[in-house]
C-alpha cells in the first residue's frame, strides 16, 4: 500500500484513478442513504465526497452497495472449479466469498485442500477458506482422507484462512472427544464456524461453549432466535436444497429482531440456479419482498458477514476500504448495473484459464466390484425408511410395517437407496428405503454424497442401480441416470468426482439438461434430484441417513439394525 499516495488522493488532489460521479451510497455505518461522488485510488476507496479523478463514470443517481458476502459456502457443490466459481458470484455482486472446502479434502486430504489455497489465489474475487474440521464428518463412514489437528494447524496461516469450518461433529463436541477439543484448541484464537441443526436447551448451551461462533442449520425462526439469544451468529441459509431465508426472516421481521448478528448464505448452490437467480442479491431482494429495510438486508449482505469474519477493509463504502462494489438500479429490483472488485469492472476482468490441479485428484472412482445381489435387503415385519422432506436436507424417520412397505415399493413412492465406498475399493456398502424420491423407473446416482462423497444411488430395481455405479466408473464420477440398463442422462464431474473442469457456459446446460431428465424419469419435483440425493449420506442431520457402513439414526447416533 502507497500510504502517501492514498493521503493524496483522499485530499482530492486530481490523482483518482477512478470517480463514481453522483451515486446513492447505503452506508452500512449509519443505515442511512448519502449522496456523492465515490472516489478509488490502488483499488481502494480514499473517499465519497466531491471528487474528480483519471476516469470518471456517472452513474447518474444510482445506487452502489459494498460488494456482498457470502459467509458460507461449499464451492465443490456448484460443480464447478474455484476460478469459475469466483467469477460466477462477482456477476451476481458477491465479491467475496467464505468457503469450507470439506467436500474435496474428503476426497483428496492434504492435497485437495493445498489446491484450493493456490485456487484462492487465482480467483477473480475474495477467496477465503475456512479449514474443514471434520474429514470424515463422523467416524460412521469411510471417506477418502483423514484430517486430525496437527495436520490442519499446517495451513493455519495461510493469508486466506479465516478458521476453522463447520464443526459438524456436535456429539464429539458435547462428549469432550480429545481429537475434537484439539482442534478447537489449535483455533481458539481464529473464527469457528458452527453446525448444529435443531440444537437447542442444554445442549446447545455446551457446544457454543466449546468455542462456536456462527451456525447455518437454522430451518425455522424459532430455531434461529434460540440460537442468536446463545450469541450465535445466524447464517441465513438459502441454497439449492436448503432454503430457510422465508421462514426466519419472516419472523425477524415480525418481531423487529436486531439483524447485527445475521449474515447471509448458500451452504449448497448449483451454478444453474447461481446464473438463474444469484446468490447473496437473492437472499437481499428477497428479504426486502418480505418486508425488511432495504439498508438492513445490505447490512445483513455485507458489514454483518466482515465483522464475524474478522475481516478488515471489506464489507462497506468507505474510506480505507475495498473499493468491491455493486451499482444497483434501484432498493426493490435489486437489479445490477455494475461490479466493481478492487476498483476494476467485472466486464474488464480477464475470464480464468489456464487451471490446473494435482493428478491425484482426478482418479477418484475406486470401488470394489458389486455382485447382483449387493442391494439386497430382507423385508422385516418394522422398517425404518428414510422420509424426504420437501424444499430442505433434514429427513423423517419413518417406519413402516412389512405390508406397508411392499405397497410403497409396489406403487413406487419407496425406492432401494444405497451408498457405495468409491475411494479405497474397501468393499464397504449400506443400502435401506426411501420414500418421496419420485415414482421413477430406473435409478438416479452420484459421486458428490455429502460429505464423505462416496456413491450414492437411488432406484426402483437392483440392476439399474448397479449399472450406475458401473457409469459412474467409467466417467470418472459426477451425475448418471439410468432406466433399463440404458444412459438417460450423465454429467461427467473428474476432478475429485465433484467438479467439473467445463467453463460455466459449457457447465450450465449440462447440468440443466441432466436434472431435467431426472424431472422426466419421474423425481419429485418439489426437490433437487441430485443435491437432495447427496444429503441422504450425512450422518448428522436429522433424523435418518444412509452411509457405506449402513441406515444411521442420527437423533440416536447409532446404525438401525
Amino acid at each position: 500500500m502507497n500510504r502517501q499516495k492514498l493521503i493524496s488522493a483522499a485530499l482530492s488532489d486530481g490523482s483518482c484513478e477512478l470517480v463514481l460521479k453522483n451515486a446513492k451510497v447505503i452506508n452500512v455505518f449509519t443505515a442511512e442513504i448519502t449522496e456523492g461522488d465515490i472516489a478509488v485510488s490502488d483499488g481502494i476507496i480514499v473517499g465519497v465526497g466531491k471528487y474528480n479523478g483519471r476516469k470518471e463514470i456517472d452513474i447518474k443517481g444510482k445506487y452502489v452497495a459494498p460488494g456482498f458476502i457470502n459467509a458460507h459456502v461449499h464451492v465443490e457443490s456448484s460443480m464447478s472449479m474455484p476460478e469459475i466459481y469466483s467469477m460466477e458470484e462477482l456477476r451476481q455482486g458477491t465479491t467475496t466469498i467464505i468457503t469450507d472446502p470439506h467436500e474435496i479434502a474428503n476426497v483428496g486430504g492434504m492435497t485437495a485442500i493445498a489446491e484450493i489455497l493456490k485456487a484462492a489465489d487465482r480467483a477473480a474475487g475474495n477467496y477465503y477458506v475456512m479449514l474443514p474440521s471434520c474429514v470424515p464428518s463422523t467416524p460412521f463412514e469411510h471417506s477418502g482422507a483423514e484430517l486430525d489437528a496437527r495436520q490442519l494447524s499446517y495451513f493455519k496461516n495461510d493469508p486466506h484462512v479465516l478458521g476453522l469450518g463447520e464443526m459438524m461433529n456436535s456429539v464429539g463436541v458435547l462428549a469432550c472427544d480429545k481429537e475434537i477439543l484439539e482442534k478447537l484448541d489449535v483455533f481458539s484464537d481464529m473464527i469457528i464456524d458452527g453446525h448444529d441443526p435443531l440444537g437447542t436447551g442444554n445442549e446447545l448451551n455446551a457446544y457454543i461453549t466449546a468455542g462456536i461462533h456462527t451456525d447455518h442449520e437454522s430451518i425455522s425462526y424459532d430455531e434461529a432466535i434460540e440460537k442468536l439469544r446463545a450469541g450465535l451468529t445466524v447464517l441465513v441459509r438459502e441454497g439449492s436444497a436448503s432454503r430457510n431465508l422465508d421462514a426466519i426472516m419472516k419472523g425477524v421481521i415480525k418481531n423487529n429482531i436486531d439483524t447485527t448478528n445475521l449474515a447471509f448464505c448458500t451452504d449448497d448452490k448449483h451454478l444453474a440456479d447461481i446464473r438463474k437467480n444469484g446468490t447473496i442479491r437473492y437472499c437481499i431482494k428477497r428479504s426486502v419482498e418480505l418486508g425488511l429495510d432495504p439498508i438492513k438486508a445490505v447490512q445483513i449482505a455485507t458489514i454483518n458477514a466482515a465483522r464475524t469474519y474478522r475481516l478488515k477493509n471489506i464489507g462497506a463504502i468507505g474510506c480505507g476500504y475495498h473499493a468491491d462494489m455493486v451499482v444497483l438500479e434501484d432498493l426493490e429490483s435489486f437489479n445490477i448495473i455494475d461490479v466493481y472488485k478492487d476498483g476494476v469492472s467485472v466486464r474488464d476482468i480477464p475470464e480464468p484459464e489456464g487451471m490446473k490441479y494435482n493428478s491425484a485428484l482426478l482418479s477418484p472412482v475406486n470401488f470394489a466390484p458389486l455382485d447382483k445381489n449387493a442391494f439386497d435387503i430382507p423385508v422385516k415385519d418394522s422398517n425404518a425408511v428414510i422420509g424426504i422432506v420437501d424444499r430442505q436436507i433434514v429427513t423423517q424417520k419413518l417406519i413402516y410395517t412389512r405390508e406397508q412397505l411392499e405397497k410403497g415399493i409396489a406403487d413406487g413412492s419407496v425406492n432401494k437407496i444405497a451408498v457405495v465406498e468409491r475411494h479405497n475399493a474397501t468393499g464397504f456398502h449400506g443400502t435401506g428405503y426411501i420414500s418421496d424420491y419420485g415414482k421413477i423407473h430406473g435409478a438416479v446416482a452420484s459421486t458428490v454424497a455429502h460429505d464423505s462423497h462416496n456413491i450414492v444411488v437411488t432406484g426402483d430395481n437392483d440392476s439399474d442401480m448397479l449399472f450406475a455405479c458401473e457409469q459412474l466408473r467409467r466417467i470418472g464420477g459426477g451425475y448418471v441416470i439410468i432406466s433399463d440398463g440404458k444412459v438417460i442422462g450423465e454429467l461427467a464431474l473428474p476432478l475429485g468426482g465433484l467438479m467439473s473442469m467445463k467453463s460455466a457456459d459449457e457447465l450450465i446446460p449440462e447440468l440443466d439438461n441432466v436434472i431435467s431428465k431426472a424431472y422426466t424419469l419421474g423425481v419429485n419435483k418439489n426437490i433437487d434430484p441430485f443435491v437432495t440425493l447427496s444429503f441422504m449420506a450425512l450422518p448428522v442431520i436429522p433424523e435418518l441417513r444412509i452411509t457405506d457402513s449402513g441406515v444411521f439414526d442420527v437423533t440416536r447416533f447409532e446404525f438401525i439394525k
